[in-house]
């Protein structure tokens, strides 16, 4: 065999080497595409999480969502699992955090942002300390509760009865804790004590010795001296429980 005729053969292994070469290539994902994807494919999981998370609160949710950095070059991940952190909850802006368990073990955190657009209510005049609340002194007022105070109250029947614990100004947002519960029992008043146990009930008479919203405790001496600890419930009864 001449060295003409090797070269020949060498050349077309050559060739035929860098073909397949080249085909393997072909099917080879492209990094950039597959990084993008995946960063896609968190932010739509991230945003289905949070869009549970708000579900229920009141006017008009919005969620933003800031990109991943591109240089995180995070591996792809069989099964995404959104999460908060402990002691974040999803009200205005916060972490929140994403861990893949496989094939591979990572973690990322995007930052977001929530906005919650309603009604609020706020004082219609000036209230003063003690007062009952009725619809005239409500008024309401539009924006992001996320960017006000805490424990805002959005609808009238939060507030429509109730007593106010300190003056408020007129046009001050109102929150929970600038109200109280009407009292269903009043310190010195008689009440109707009910027993209830399993398969009986017994009711006697006897007098708060203090005040008492539904649902909160209260003492009552009976008639026959005795002091009692029972439940006051709406409408002026003690409910005991045996």
């Amino acid at each position: 065999m001449t060295i003409s005729l090797l070269r020949r053969r060498a050349a077309r292994v050559s060739r035929g080497l860098s073909a397949a070469l080249c085909a393997a290539l072909a099917l080879l994902p492209i990094p950039a595409a597959n990084a993008q994807q995946r960063e896609g494919a968190i932010e739509v999981r991230v945003r289905e999480f949070l869009q549970r998370e708000v579900a229920g609160l009141p006017g008009e949710v919005s969620i933003e969502l800031s990109p991943l950095d591109p240089n995180s070059q995070l591996p792809a991940c069989a099964a995404l699992e959104p999460f908060l952190p402990a002691g974040t909850r999803a009200w205005g802006r916060f972490s929140v955090g994403v861990r893949c368990d496989s094939p591979v073990t990572w973690t990322a955190y995007l930052q977001a942002r929530v906005a919650v657009v309603a009604d609020y209510l706020v004082a219609a005049r000036p209230l003063r300390a003690g007062q009952v609340l009725g619809p005239a002194d409500l008024g309401q007022r539009r924006g992001d509760l996320t960017a006000l105070s805490d424990n805002l109250l959005t609808d009238p029947t939060q507030a429509t009865g109730h007593h106010t614990r300190i003056a408020v100004a007129a046009g001050s947002p109102l929150r929970g804790d600038m109200l109280r519960v009407p009292h269903a029992v009043r310190q010195g008043q008689t009440v109707r004590v009910l027993g209830v146990g399993a398969g009986f009930r017994v009711a006697s008479e006897g007098r708060a010795m203090n005040n008492a919203a539904p649902g909160e405790r209260v003492r009552v001496r009976l008639a026959d001296g005795q002091v009692v600890t029972g439940t006051a419930q709406a409408g002026g009864s003690v409910e005991l429980a045996f």
